[in-house]
């Protein structure tokens, strides 16, 4: 699968989670109120809503590393910007929505979320590109990939792009 339709699939993910109706009593709910209690009775500083800010952290970090794969390298600021777009929107559709609830926190939480998916990424292309000995048409290194000026070897490659194995 192609990174945009890893982000087109995601992304409706997203949409279904945060902007279908949600219940008022919520079975899902109930279990991770019941899972954060246990634990806070067990003596960890757990509480519903720290939980939940985790996990609005979480759902971002997808989108960090697909949109930081279809972006030109060092555009990390773009990825994380487009990460608060998203989040805004997301949260500006809620408010028409009855049974959502949209907060300035969702928004911060996602924007860290994709700030980390993109950080991620570059870790991992600096990881690989530092295990990768590159070498240049004498046979010496150089430094650079000599198929992309960002290698993504064992990621996902854009379509129409050299070494892709598509035209």
């Amino acid at each position: 699968m192609t990174t945009r339709v890893l982000l087109t699939v995601y992304l409706a993910a997203v949409a279904a989670v945060t902007l279908a109706p949600a219940p008022a009593d919520d079975g899902t709910l109930g279990v991770v109120r019941s899972a954060v209690a246990w634990l806070a009775g067990h003596g960890l500083p757990v509480t519903y809503l720290g939980v939940e800010a985790v996990a609005n952290v979480v759902m971002f970090v997808p989108f960090g590393v697909l949109v930081g794969l279809l972006l030109p390298a060092r555009r990390w600021w773009l990825v994380v910007l487009l990460g608060a777009a998203t989040s805004g929107l997301v949260e500006t559709v809620q408010r028409w929505l009855p049974t959502r609830y949209p907060t300035l926190q969702d928004v911060v939480m996602n924007t860290l979320g994709a700030a980390v998916g993109v950080g991620v990424l570059a870790l991992v292309l600096r990881a690989q590109r530092s295990r990768t000995p590159r070498t240049g048409d004498a046979g010496t290194t150089t430094g650079r990939d000599p198929v992309r000026s960002r290698p993504v070897a064992g990621l996902l490659r854009r379509p129409g792009r050299p070494g892709s194995g598509r035209a």
